[in-house]
């Protein structure tokens, strides 16, 4: 017996023992963020907590608020910015390959990392000199609803041209003498439509996931799939609130101040 727990204890020695999640707490001059760092983001999570240990964040400002949209902060030249002066432009040597998650979305409370636009960061690498945090707004189900009609129109017609106005004249027949078979070949027509809709590149049909949160603690659709996730605020929702409701001047940096004082990492 003693043979064999010793050998069964050297197997799992062999073997590394799943990753702790970390945690992180980003003390501002209006309150307290915690944050969990989500584990299978790992270049981003180690770039953050690397720049966290090394007091990076510390003492900079949050440059861009956009009540309903977002708050971003970290940018090193808003450390000792001046009052009015714009700030908030990053470091495009901190530039990393993103990681695109599909689980992760823009729901409240959402930590990712800013970037520069397409025509000049094709790759969609994440500046890391800052982040940003969703405040987003809340949805109606039937706000969604028309979100998803009119980015899949141009697909949905193209699959209808294909899949239905050849047998438009025979459905119309079918339709009043024989309504059965009818309503089987609208299920079919349908079925085909969607799959279409599904596969075709840049379609939008939000999951049960995103609709609960998009409905009830909001968020910011439109970023999907175009910015790395890599954690979320687990307490303090309503810090940025505090945040995002502040007043700010024409380039959405705050009118006061609203300080990062420290970034530390559990």
């Amino acid at each position: 017996m003693k043979t064999i727990l010793y050998v069964f204890l050297a197997f799992l020695g062999t073997y590394p023992l799943s990753a702790q999640k970390r945690t992180a707490e980003i003390k501002t001059s209006v309150g307290t963020l915690k944050i969990c760092l989500y584990d299978n983001v790992p270049n981003h999570v180690r770039t953050f907590i690397a720049r966290a240990n090394k007091g990076e964040y510390n003492g900079t400002l949050f440059t861009r608020v956009i009540k309903e949209f977002m708050i971003q902060g970290g940018a090193p030249d808003s450390r000792n910015a001046p009052p009015g002066a714009r700030c908030g432009f990053g470091d495009r040597s901190t530039e990393i390959l993103p990681e695109f998650l599909p689980q992760y979305f823009h729901k409240k409370g959402t930590l990712a990392a800013p970037r520069q636009n397409d025509d000049i960061n094709s790759q969609k690498k994440s500046d890391m000199s800052q982040f940003f945090i969703v405040q987003g707004k809340i949805y109606r189900g039937g706000e969604l609803d028309t979100l998803e009609k009119v980015a899949n129109l141009q697909i949905r017609r193209k699959a209808m041209a294909e899949f239905y106005k050849p047998f438009k004249m025979e459905m119309e027949q079918l339709k009043t003498k024989d309504p059965k078979t009818y309503n089987k070949r609208v299920i079919e027509i349908n079925n085909k439509v969607d799959s279409v809709i599904r596969s075709t590149p840049g379609h939008l049909l939000f999951t049960p996931k995103q609709r609960e949160a998009y409905t009830t603690i909001g968020g910011c659709h439109h970023l999907d799939g175009h910015y790395t996730i890599f954690g979320e605020v687990t307490e303090g929702l309503d810090i940025i609130d505090k945040i995002a409701s502040q007043a700010t001047d024409v380039y959405d940096r705050p009118k006061k101040d609203i300080r990062i004082i420290s970034v530390i990492v559990n």
